[in-house]
């Protein structure tokens, strides 16, 4: 019976059993994509990343899947497989270019065990009434932080993003059938402050209503595009580079730390970057499924 490798790693942390846990599979080449999917299930973590050679222009190809459905993108996903590769010796410390459903995206990967990555191109969408999306999460109007109203934003993956009093987030009680009737597949609830120390940062919990797992410990395409919903906000300068600091997963004992930027001209955002480390956990090699199709 065949197996392939694989590697268990923790995600936007510096410390092992803390950040997003990743199953990455090396060798996948001759998965289908029902292999594939039927692995994410057995992992069951909140993603599984495939590693694949390339089909041009990048270093290595990536397919990204929930317990449920394949991803076009994913933040802790690219971060964690960039880096990993590092540590197998297969890429350089330096720039490299992943391949994924959203196109090609550059990361900086580092020989201590970080890296940058660059999203894909930015989307703001229109304002929503926040009452019913605070109904859904368990909240009241008077949770409503009132510093803008929420709004979808991406860059490679949208989410709704809901700013919130910081007391709110250990309030949430999340009704997920609400939220998907709302048409709300994935959702940054948070709270945002502008102190001296950092100058910027917030506190997020991530919600996926429907998925197996419900809450996200750490998500690299939210923390992008709340840059983006920052800047639409006005609460993040609209010309220039700035920085911004994301706390998440301290809910659920699996704290996060993610370090970003978001570029902006005129206005609008042109680009952004999420960071963090990536701590190796577990190595092993796991049966093919058998192919179904």
């Amino acid at each position: 019976m065949s197996t392939v490798a694989y590697e268990i790693v923790d995600v936007f942390t510096d410390r092992p059993f803390a950040g997003n846990p990743l199953a990455i599979v090396y060798g996948a080449e001759d998965l289908a994509t029902v292999q594939m999917q039927a692995l994410a299930r057995e992992f069951n973590l909140a993603e599984t990343v495939f590693v694949l050679p390339p089909t041009g222009g990048a270093t290595y190809r990536a397919r990204i899947f929930t317990a449920s459905a394949e991803l076009p993108f994913a933040g802790h996903p690219s971060v964690g497989a960039a880096v990993s590769l590092m540590r197998r010796g297969d890429l350089a410390p330096g720039r490299v270019v992943q391949e994924c459903g959203a196109g090609l995206l550059p990361l900086e990967v580092t020989a201590a065990g970080s890296a940058t990555l660059t999203g894909g191109a930015p989307h703001l969408g229109d304002a929503l009434d926040p009452v019913p999306l605070l109904t859904a999460l368990g909240l009241t109007a008077s949770d409503h932080s009132g510093l803008a109203a929420p709004r979808p934003a991406g860059c490679g993956l949208t989410w709704v993003f809901l700013p919130v009093r910081r007391e709110a987030l250990a309030a949430v009680r999340l009704d997920a059938p609400s939220l998907e009737r709302l048409g709300v597949d994935g959702i940054s609830v948070f709270s945002w402050s502008t102190g001296s120390h950092p100058a910027a940062e917030a506190h997020a919990r991530v919600f996926v209503p429907g998925d197996v797992v419900g809450e996200d410990p750490a998500t690299g395409s939210a923390a992008l595009g709340l840059g983006v919903w920052l800047v639409g906000a006005g609460l993040l300068p609209g010309e220039g580079t700035s920085s911004y600091r994301i706390h998440q997963g301290h809910e659920m004992k699996r704290p996060s730390l993610l370090d970003c930027t978001v570029t902006a001209a005129a206005g609008q955002t042109v680009s952004a970057t999420v960071t963090g480390h990536v701590i190796p956990i577990a190595t092993g090699h796991i049966t093919v499924p058998p192919f179904v199709g």
